[in-house]
Order: C-alpha cells, then structure tokens, then sequence
C-alpha cells in the first residue's frame, strides 16, 4: 500500500467544504415566497375592491385567498422556526439578528413609509412601533429568534405556545405587530421541535397523495370559509372582541385556525418535489422576495389597478397571478437578487465587497 505523501511544511489549512444546501428545503422556501407574493396581489381583486365588482368574482377571489391564507403562512412559519434552531445567545448571533433581521426592519419599514407617503398620500405617525404591511415578518421573526433559546430548552413546548396564542387575542395590539409574533407563535415553536426524522416521515411517497387529497379538501371547504369567518381571522393580528364578543366562541375558532393551520402546511410539505432544479437555486434570494414586492404592489393600488381589475373579471384574476409569480422569479433571479440584497443585508453587503477588493489587492488590507 503507498503511504500519502506528507503535507507540504506551511501549507495553508484546508477550507472547510462549503454546507451542502438540501433542495427540498429551497423548493419549499421559494415556493411559500411566490405564495406570499400571490396573497398580496391578491388583495388588487374585486374582493378587496370596495362596491366594486360582481357577487361572483368576489366569491371565487375570496375562495381562493381563504384557501391559500388557511395554511401557507403557517407554512412559512413553520420552516423559519426550523432553520432557527441554531439560535443561542452568543455575541455572534446577536450581532447577525441584529444586522440581518433589525437592521432590514429599519431600512425597510422607513423606505415603505416614504413609498406610501409619497405616492400614496399615506400619513403615519408610529413609524417603527407599528410594523405596516408586510413588514410584520421582520418584526416578528427578531422576537421569535430571541425567544428560541428558551422554548427550545422548555418542555412541552407546543403546548405552551399554543396556550398563548389563544391568550394573546384577548390583550394583543399592534406595537410591533405582537398580536402576530403571539398568535403564531405555536407554528414557530413547532419548527423548533421538528427534526430530520420529522421531515423525512412527511417527504415520503406514501405521504405525497395524503398531502394532496388534504389540500383538495381543503380547497373545497375554503368556499364555505367566507360564509363563516371573517377575513380577519386568517391574520392573527386582531383581539377577539373586534371580532366576536364570545370569548369561548373565540377561543374556539382560533384553535380551529391553528389546527388548519397545522393540517394545511404538512400537506403542503408533503406534496414539495425534493429534487434540485433551477428553482431551487432561487430560494436562498426569499428575504430578497419578500421585502422587495411589496413595492410593486403598492404602485399597482395607487396607479388605479384595483379598478381595472374590478371591471375586467376574471382576467385580471389570472393575469394578477401569474404577474404575481414572475415578479417573485425575476425578485430572486441571481442577477437582480445579488445586487438587491445590498439592502436587505447592508453589512453583509459592505463585508463581502471589503473581501473581494482586498482578495483582489492583498496590498490593500
């Protein structure tokens, strides 16, 4: 047998090999960004429109918005609280929630204020306190990672985050949107708990068809959601008694949420593809997606687009859909999300070009 030959006396270490990125999990990520990306469009539709628009089209928008905001933002959550687990206190870790989640939160929050304001005709007066659409996520994802250390360690973890969450409708508000970060906080905390056993048991073959015919049930029983429940209920971010004075009623049917919640975002895990295509390269660009399309959303409102879609039913249904997807795709194409994220992690940002200008010129460090 020929021995290897001995390392080279001052050779540089080896590089560690780069963190091999499971394409199941970027499928997933990319494929909740492009949902949010829909829900918001959606809100351009006739159901959103005022006296606009026919009895029909408000129906089938609000069949179709019930059904995707039944489970897909509890989806979302779901795998941020998983890719959380790591979070502890240390000085590094901090210092990223507080660059890569607070520092965005800022940028963003202030540029979608002055956007609002400016093109709008929007006033506000708690800039920051009181998160404005979407920046919620930001807002409650700083909390949530902050809390992590503690649920992780903390027995029975879902059942205590699920207990405040039906407390949390009856005293949340909207400084910094704590309503939500209460509300939905068992989906995170389940996150945590999850593990590679977990996943694999939902990514089975046999669980596929479940997920579909669960999501098909579900899509029949959304054109019923209106008829029963506000809106509102699928947003987490509003007290019972703006909703229903029975508080037990209330409790109820916040259960009902989560456990939909629940079934909903497992059937859509089970039903992702697991192999790796161009699509899934665009899911490391989500915060890129998310914090960018509200923008473009925006600019359709307040350039009339809500009318437009109102009296040209239902083409502006599909037409805002499929805008809704390709401006998701172009948003985390590598091109435009590169250059984009300079925002979404400005240190970062300034970091990696310091690295490049001194790879560069080794002179220069």
């Amino acid at each position: 047998m020929t021995s290897a030959a001995p390392a080279a006396t001052g050779s540089r270490p080896t590089a560690p090999a780069p963190k091999v990125r499971d394409p199941w999990f970027d499928n997933a990520k990319m494929t909740l960004v492009v949902l949010v990306v829909i829900g918001h469009a959606w809100t351009l539709l006739p159901l959103f429109s005022g006296d606009q628009g026919s009895g029909t089209a408000k129906l089938v928008d609000g069949w179709a918005y019930h059904f995707l905001y039944a489970w897909h933002i509890p989806a979302f959550v779901i795998v941020t609280g998983y890719l959380s687990r790591s979070f502890e206190y240390t000085r590094a870790r901090m210092t990223s929630l507080l660059t890569t989640v607070a520092l965005p939160y800022v940028v963003f929050e202030g540029l979608l204020v002055w956007f609002r304001h400016e093109f709008g005709g929007v006033e506000f007066e708690r800039i920051w306190a009181n998160p404005h659409w979407p920046m919620w996520y930001l807002s409650a994802l700083f909390f949530w990672r902050l809390a992590t250390p503690v649920f992780t360690r903390l027995p029975a973890k879902v059942v205590v985050a699920t207990a405040i969450s039906l407390a949390a409708g009856l005293f949340a508000t909207d400084t910094l949107d704590n309503a939500r970060i209460l509300g939905l906080l068992p989906f995170f905390v389940l996150g945590l708990k999850m593990h590679e056993g977990h996943w694999n048991l939902i990514r089975s073959r046999r669980a596929r068809w479940y997920g579909f015919a669960v999501l098909l049930l579900m899509a029949v029983a959304a054109r019923w959601a209106g008829d029963l429940l506000e809106t509102e209920w699928f947003y987490y971010r509003t007290r019972y008694d703006a909703l229903d004075p029975d508080n037990l009623r209330a409790f109820v049917i916040r259960m009902g949420m989560l456990l939909s919640g629940l079934v909903g975002a497992f059937a859509f895990f089970a039903v992702v593809p697991r192999t790796r295509t161009w699509f899934s390269a665009m899911g490391g660009a989500t915060l890129v997606v998310y914090l960018y399309h509200g923008f473009v959303v925006l600019g359709a409102e307040f350039l009339g687009y809500k009318g437009w879609a109102a009296d040209h039913w239902p083409v502006s249904l599909v037409l805002t859909t499929l805008a809704a997807v390709a401006l998701a795709l172009v948003l985390a194409w590598q091109p435009v999300s590169s250059r984009l994220n300079v925002l979404v992690d400005p240190v970062g940002s300034f970091q990696r070009a310091r690295r490049r200008r001194r790879d560069r010129d080794p002179s220069s460090a």
